[in-house]
């Protein structure tokens, strides 16, 4: 299961009620940067029958199943800096992240 903190829920909330067509948010994992794997949130437009989803605070989440894995246990943040802003992940099962912080290995 993946959690939002509520900066995250209210972040997705925004992007989901300015969308047209947007069921949930998608969050993933994709092949990339230095250490492996880097994460992806976008705007799910259509469910796969095998995509898991989750339901918190009325936000819905949805993971292919083959990326569950790597996703099980995360903690999805949204984070403002000034004038930048990002979501952030906080994953029980990464054993290494880059430098940068944009890619990590299970």
């Amino acid at each position: 299961m993946i959690t939002l903190t509520p900066s995250a829920i209210e972040r997705v909330n925004k992007v989901l009620a300015r969308a047209d067509g947007v069921m949930a948010i998608r969050v993933g994992v994709k092949d990339s940067g230095c250490s492996g794997f880097s994460y992806v949130v976008e705007q799910a437009k259509s469910i796969a029958d095998d995509d898991l989803r989750f339901d918190q605070d009325g936000v819905e989440v949805v993971v292919a199943k083959d990326d569950l894995p790597m996703l099980e246990g995360v903690e999805l943040d949204y984070r403002q800096d000034g004038i930048n802003s990002a979501f952030a992940f906080k994953n029980p099962q990464a054993k290494e992240t880059c430098g940068c912080g944009e890619s990590f290995t299970v």
